[in-house]
């Protein structure tokens, strides 16, 4: 039972018809910590009777047995922990209407680690609700949701200056808030920005007109989400069919369903696969009701196609007259989520609405600040920074720029080990050098020269501590191998870095960048046909695996050489361990730099109590046993 007037019966379907040709409006909620926000849309909801009874009295039940009174917060806040914590974790949808419009409000939390849920509401909103406490101000936060909400093609904003009861509802704080937040945000395109002095805890402004602010002239929240003009509709975006899901119960029947992401699609229209160019017609739009003539944006439907083509999930259906970009090079704008910071060269998996794929981080082109919006120079972003790259896939992907469509131009970065999200991102542009540069097919390949040598070749991947005896042992099993008539070749990273890499220092981005370098010129060598010995610390889990992804399918061995630190500052061959205790070395691996242990490498060397030639010889026998193998 709802806290509002029943409908009689009678008026039921010219009720139901009148809610339909209702316009609809997204917004959110956002801004700093403590601002109010879950507390003002549970004052919407309660001062316009569009609570239901049996949540009205639980949350009399709450207040009366904290001795408070009805804490409206949590109509939203439905979290355990939201509750215990009296603050806002993940994002929490409600759906209301009143006799003017439709709406759907996500309330989305303010603390910085909990940005990545701001992102998620963000993301399908035509207005953003920005919070701001009248004793604080514009905070950090503050500005960072802004730009976020710009960011991702939000056009309109009501500056809502809440708890303007405690600076006594004195017009000067208020005025000094709008102007303030008018200058910073005069360079984010919001088409408009409304400033409105609200109390959520005591409803002022908020469905009405306040008596405390006879200063204001404006509309309140309500009154103003209401009569607020979107953006005309633009032209009509052109039709995008992500494909999900293969349909074939039966020799008889091919189907390919997904939710049509944009457009429209009549039976008989032609279409072509985005990634193949291969063209068709569709034959039948089916749907669990049955077969129909068309369908639009946001229906989940199963398109047959005339002809047999092959499209399999991941893949695009789109219009011949209006396709999608289809590179494997493009740029786009990146809200990094995690605590580890995200470096130019580390290997993530790249997700869009359908599509899985290997991704990297090429360049990072700058850092926004997000207090000035100066575009800054940075060689890392750290947690809920915001920067500009280019990202480079395994493979090529379709997708459109996010300014042009929000769901075929928007992606999400997930760790390789965790499969957490860490990050997200805007399509801006495809790069030239996509479309420019082409791998040239060459007559003579990597299996005409292994043949000539007599070889397989191979990666193997030295992997330790420093003075853990990598080099001595891959130098001992290089004298071996040569001995023996094999072609190979030794890249010792202190070698590497007196030429490709001596622009590289020893911070976390620049051993990432080391270990790229060098695991294309393995790769490089490889398809010469050699057997590539590397001997690097490689201390990161992800670059390590990011080198086995480049080569082929079994061909990048890794040895593990585990020698205890205690063992390998006793040896320090180069002093270096005594000055990087002593603080005179930065980012020294095992001391001030983590290692990452390999944790299932194809040899596991433990060093302690053996001669390197003994090790050498051991890693001979694997070798030889491998080959047999393949």
């Amino acid at each position: 039972m709802s806290h509002m007037s029943p409908i009689p019966p009678h008026d039921l379907a010219a009720h139901l018809a009148e809610h339909d040709n209702k316009s609809m409006l997204r917004f959110i909620t956002c801004g700093s910590v403590d601002d109010g926000k879950s507390t003002l849309i549970g004052r919407l909801l309660y001062d316009a009777k569009l609570i239901f009874e049996d949540q009205l009295a639980n949350l009399g039940r709450v207040g009366a047995a904290n001795g408070n009174e009805i804490d409206l917060a949590l109509l939203l806040d439905g979290l355990e922990a939201e509750r215990e914590q009296g603050i806002t974790i993940d994002v929490a949808y409600r759906y209301f209407a009143t006799s003017r419009r439709k709406f759907i409000v996500a309330d989305t939390p303010g603390h910085e680690e909990y940005t990545r849920n701001m992102v998620t509401g963000a993301s399908t909103a035509d207005l953003a609700v920005i919070l701001i406490d009248s004793r604080q101000g514009i905070l950090q936060q503050t500005r960072r949701h802004s730009y976020i909400a710009s960011l991702l093609g939000i056009r309109h904003v009501v500056l809502a200056v809440n708890k303007i009861d405690l600076v006594d509802f004195r017009q000067q704080v208020f005025d000094e808030i709008a102007t303030d937040y008018l200058a910073f945000a005069r360079e984010l395109g919001f088409a408009s920005i409304q400033p409105i002095p609200i109390s959520a805890r005591f409803g002022d402004n908020v469905i009405s007109a306040s008596v405390n602010t006879p200063w204001y002239k404006g509309l309140a929240l309500l009154q103003y989400l209401e009569t607020v003009d979107l953006d005309p509709p633009a032209k009509e975006r052109p039709f995008r069919f992500p494909v999900q899901l293969v349909m074939r119960p039966n020799a008889d029947f091919r189907g390919y369903a997904g939710q049509v992401a944009s457009g429209h699609i009549s039976v008989g229209d032609p279409v072509v696969v985005a990634k193949s160019g291969q063209r068709s017609t569709v034959k039948e739009i089916v749907t669990y009701a049955g077969s129909r003539e068309a369908a639009g944006e946001g229906e989940a439907v199963t398109l047959v196609l005339s002809d047999e083509v092959d499209v399999s999930r991941g893949n695009l259906l789109v219009p011949p007259a209006a396709q999608p970009y289809v590179a494997d090079q493009f740029q786009a704008h990146v809200i990094w989520f995690d605590a580890s910071p995200m470096f130019p060269g580390r290997s993530y998996i790249l997700r869009t609405e359908t599509d899985n794929v290997s991704a990297t981080v090429t360049t990072l082109k700058h850092q926004v600040n997000i207090n000035s919006l100066v575009r800054e120079a940075a060689k890392s972003l750290q947690m809920n920074e915001i920067g500009v790259c280019n990202i480079s896939t395994q493979s090529p992907i379709a997708f459109d720029a996010y300014k042009d469509n929000r769901a075929t131009g928007n992606f999400i970065f997930v760790d390789r080990v965790t499969n957490a999200t860490v990050g997200a991102g805007m399509i801006d542009f495809p790069l030239r050098r996509a479309d420019n540069v082409h791998w040239h097919s060459l007559e003579v390949n990597k299996g005409a020269r292994s043949a000539m040598k007599n070889q397989r070749p191979a990666v193997l991947w030295f992997t330790g501590l420093s003075g853990s005896g990598k080099s001595t042992i891959a130098n001992a099993l290089d004298s071996i191998l040569h001995a023996r008539g094999k072609h190979t070749y030794l890249l010792d990273g202190d070698n590497v870095r007196h030429g490709l890499n001596r622009d590289l220092g020893f911070t976390d981005g620049d051993r990432v960048e080391n270990i790229r370098r060098v695991a294309e010129v393995a790769k490089l060598m490889a398809d010469a046909g050699l057997i590539v010995l590397v001997s690097f610390i490689s201390p990161f889990r992800d670059e390590r695996r990011m080198a086995r992804e480049l080569m082929e399918e079994g061909e990048f061995i890794e040895i593990f050489v585990d020698t205890p630190i205690d063992e390998c500052a006793r040896r320090d061959p180069k002093g270096l361990y005594r000055k990087a205790l002593a603080g005179k070395i930065a980012n020294f691996t095992g001391v001030s730099s983590p290692y990452e242990a390999p944790e299932n490498p194809e040899l596991h060397l433990q060093t302690v109590g053996q001669e390197p030639i003994g090790l050498a010889l051991k890693i001979e026998e694997f070798l030889d046993q491998w080959m047999e193998e393949k």
